[in-house]
C-alpha cells in the first residue's frame, strides 16, 4: 500500500472513531447504532436514487447540524451512525461506485478483479 493510501485510510479511521465517540456522548441507545449501521448498504431506496446517494457525506453532515441546532439528539445520532458507516467504508477501501460497474469505485477497483491484498488500485 502506498503511503498516501495508508494516510487516507487512517484519516477515515479517525473520522469513524470520532463519529462513534460523539455518538457515545449523545446518550442514545447502542441498539439504534446496531440497527442502523448497515442501513445505507441495505436500503433499496438508496439505489433508486443512485448507487452513491447514501454514501456521500453532505446529507449526514447537514442532518447532524440540523439535529444539533434543533436540539434533537436522535436526529444527530442517526447522522453520526451514517457518518460512521461512510467512514468505515472508506477506511476499508470501499469508495463511491462508478457507472462502469459495481466493482469500480473512486478509490479503485474492488472485488475479484481488484487487488486481493486489499491495496487500492492506481
Amino acid at each position: 500500500m502506498r503511503p498516501v493510501d495508508l494516510a487516507v485510510r487512517l484519516e477515515w479511521v479517525a473520522a469513524a472513531a470520532a463519529a462513534i465517540i460523539f455518538y457515545a456522548m449523545s446518550g442514545v441507545s447502542w441498539w439504534l447504532f446496531a440497527l442502523l449501521i448497515l442501513a445505507p448498504d441495505l436500503s433499496m431506496l438508496g439505489y433508486l436514487a443512485g448507487p452513491r446517494a447514501l454514501h456521500i457525506l453532505i446529507v449526514p453532515l447537514v442532518l447532524a447540524l440540523a439535529g444539533r441546532l434543533l436540539g434533537n439528539s436522535t436526529v444527530t445520532a442517526i447522522a453520526l451512525i451514517w457518518i460512521a458507516h461512510i467512514a468505515i467504508d472508506r477506511a476499508l477501501g470501499y469508495g463511491l461506485k462508478l457507472s462502469t460497474g459495481f466493482q469500480d469505485t473512486h478509490l479503485g477497483r474492488i472485488g475479484r478483479h481488484g487487488d486481493p491484498s486489499g491495496r487500492l488500485s492506481s
